[in-house]
């Protein structure tokens, strides 16, 4: 079963939606369910994970019923507040909802680059065990100093790197990423999902070779039983389209064996988010 791990839904609006630029302007519109589906299926994808765009518990309540009304969408990474002091009570509030396998922070838009080892924050993160959702990292390169030291305080706490740390593909800036994800990539309990790479290369210029590094590495590192395909549509459409995206990564592994492209491409996804 091909399974894409990371993906989108919204109903655009220019203030809740104000990260969407003018140079992303094509995706100033809404997205729904039908349109991804037509898509999964064009390029045989079976089903999905949705990522929360929006820092609301709304945003939570809008995906719970996007999953409920539509089988294909297996799972969803919402929002809570994790430095809420009463997080517990939304934790189990959406423990109720089989979908719900997660929730994600948008840390990369945090001005503290240590963000994720605040106190309040990490009480959070505590919190998620109980109930075992997973924990989706957003975050950019200068970012990771503060994220390697975060994973090694929750060995026990299933962590998944969105689309490699936003490495800087665009600018050619490689060794320093690349000397951080190792480290992080030691920690078992921390997988990765090779998503999101061409929005971080030119938007109009970028090739399949540019990308190549960057996913050799994570291969390397993380191996092929902590990668996960993720196609971050509808974003990637600001710089191709979903079959493109797909194709850079089951082009990449087609060298490996039958056993472990499945497991990149669907069967990783099924066993983090417990679909």
């Amino acid at each position: 079963m091909v399974i894409d791990s990371h993906q989108h839904f919204w109903n655009y609006e220019p203030v809740k939606h104000s990260w969407i630029g003018d140079d992303m302007s094509g995706i100033r519109r809404d997205f729904d369910p039908q349109d991804i589906k037509k898509e999964l299926d064009a390029n045989g994808v079976h089903g999905c994970v949705a990522v929360q765009a929006d820092q609301t518990l709304a945003e939570t309540d809008f995906l719970i019923r996007l999953s409920e009304e539509n089988d294909f969408i297996k799972g969803i990474v919402g929002w809570v507040d994790l430095r809420n002091q009463k997080v517990n009570g939304d934790l189990e509030r959406y423990s109720a909802y089989k979908k719900v396998k997660g929730f994600r922070h948008v840390v990369q838009g945090e001005p503290d680059p240590n963000f994720l080892l605040r106190p309040d924050f990490r009480n959070g993160i505590t919190a998620l065990e109980k109930y075992n959702f997973t924990y989706d990292i957003l975050v950019f390169p200068h970012q990771l100093g503060a994220t390697l030291e975060f994973v090694k305080q929750f060995p026990n706490q299933k962590f998944v790197i969105d689309h490699l740390a936003k490495p800087y593909i665009k600018d050619g800036f490689f060794d320093g990423w690349a000397t951080l994800m190792t480290e992080i990539a030691e920690h078992e309990n921390v997988s990765c999902k090779i998503s999101g790479m061409i929005t971080e290369a030119d938007y109009h210029n970028w090739t399949s070779d540019q990308l190549h590094p960057y996913m050799d590495m994570v291969l390397n590192t993380f191996g092929t039983n902590r990668i996960l395909y993720g196609s971050d549509w509808p974003v990637c459409l600001v710089a191709g389209n979903y079959k493109q995206v797909k194709d850079i990564v089951t082009n990449f592994i087609a060298t490996l064996s039958q056993d472990e492209q499945e497991d990149i491409m669907g069967k990783n996804a099924i066993q983090f988010y417990n679909l």
